[in-house]
């Protein structure tokens, strides 16, 4: 029997909350949740493979209902193979996917293919009956590494959250296994941010690190001045300080902070990938790239970027994805990512851990499911199980 995709479906799904960062609220967010369904049955049941898109970028229904899925279920089935006709080629449905789309334009589109691509790669991972992370370092011919680095991001203004209670929201993430937090900056005073990163700094002590993110929200004058106020402290990095496409600003930044910095997460391609590393500034030896592959068309323009990457000198470990999804986790497992974000408390059941997983020492292990690893975490599960019903 031939493999083949017989339904894609899209259910989008609220992941509001009252927290703000430095330029959006998220009391109006949502994520787009996709099954791709197959004709392949496993224990009496069809392989379904699921995907849905990071948190920061509303869900895409319409683009995925209305352009996208349709190409990939009224295409012949025999192009969407892989060479031994056993499995789906991800690259041929993504070129699929891609059908009559103009180059440039990285906005929306980018966020819908993303999260269907998703689902395609847990669809094959599961027809192989295999972890992703395996199936990845295998393809790369490389040994995969269970052990991932993640660090816990938070420290949103929320109403009435002062001092106390961010410091206790740092405390909790410490006393979970995490080595390293981040907070928001940006949506307060310089000086109000810098009482609330002192009092974090105490908190913490020597036990953990802390990053800041300013959410793309500062010009050149304010960047500058933040990075002057920030380089007094022991930061892990100073994240995404303006306008993700302002090149020139994040070069100029470099001249005022010598400590890492990070960026990358609204960049959704790997040309504009590429532009922030020959224009950007960005320093191989001590800077992240936090580029997230269900916001940027998927795991196969991902690997693109890592190429892209590769030639101008950069390792893969730099990279650090945005998004605290268990996607990122199995790409940084099988392709040797420097790690990937956490949100222990937030934009649930999308974030997190399969069940069980614990963080140690700033590291958790990834389990042994086959795919993404999506059915291991119990509520996210039931979630999923609904739309395929």
């Amino acid at each position: 029997m031939s493999v083949r995709i017989v339904d894609v479906r899209e259910v989008t799904k609220p992941i509001a909350s009252a927290i703000r960062n430095a330029y959006i609220d998220f009391s109006k967010m949502t994520t787009s949740l996709v099954a791709v369904v197959t004709n392949v049955e496993r224990n009496g049941k069809p392989v379904v493979g699921y995907g849905f898109n990071s948190n920061g970028r509303y869900g895409q229904g319409g683009l995925i209902r209305e352009r996208f899925a349709k190409r990939i279920t009224e295409a012949d089935p025999k192009t969407l193979l892989d060479d031994s006709g056993d499995n789906l080629d991800p690259d041929k449905v993504w070129s699929t996917l891609m059908t009559n789309e103009k180059p440039g334009g990285h906005g929306e589109r980018s966020v819908a293919v993303g999260t269907i691509d998703m689902a395609v790669w847990d669809a094959v991972a599961k027809i192989a009956d295999k972890p992703l992370f395996r199936l990845l370092a295998e393809r790369h011919g490389r040994s995969a590494d269970p052990r991932v680095f993640v660090y816990a991001a938070g420290g949103y203004y929320y109403p009435g959250k002062g001092l106390d209670k961010l410091r206790q929201e740092m405390r909790g993430y410490l006393d979970r296994g995490y080595s390293v937090v981040k907070m928001k900056i940006g949506g307060a005073s310089l000086e109000e941010d810098r009482e609330r990163i002192e009092a974090v700094l105490k908190e913490i002590g020597s036990q953990a690190q802390l990053a800041v993110d300013a959410n793309g929200r500062f010009d050149l004058e304010t960047a500058i001045a933040y990075a002057k106020m920030l380089r007094d402290y022991p930061l892990f990095w100073y994240e995404e300080a303006g306008d993700p496409l302002d090149y020139q600003l994040q070069a100029a930044l470099a001249e005022f902070y010598p400590g890492p910095m990070a960026t990358g997460e609204n960049l959704f391609s790997h040309q504009d990938a590429r532009n922030l590393i020959r224009y950007g500034g960005m320093r191989p030896d001590r800077d992240f790239l936090q580029f997230d592959c269900a916001l940027s068309y998927g795991l196969c323009e991902y690997q693109r970027t890592l190429e892209v990457l590769k030639t101008h000198g950069w390792s893969p470990s730099r990279c650090i994805p945005h998004g605290g999804h268990q996607m990122s986790l199995n790409i940084a497992a099988g392709l040797g990512l420097g790690g990937n974000e956490s949100y222990p408390d937030l934009f649930q059941p999308y974030g997190g851990f399969p069940d069980g997983v614990k963080v140690e020492n700033g590291y958790i292990t990834m389990p042994e499911l086959p795919g993404i690893g999506f059915e291991g975490k119990a509520d996210l599960a039931a979630e999923m199980r609904a739309l395929s019903a």
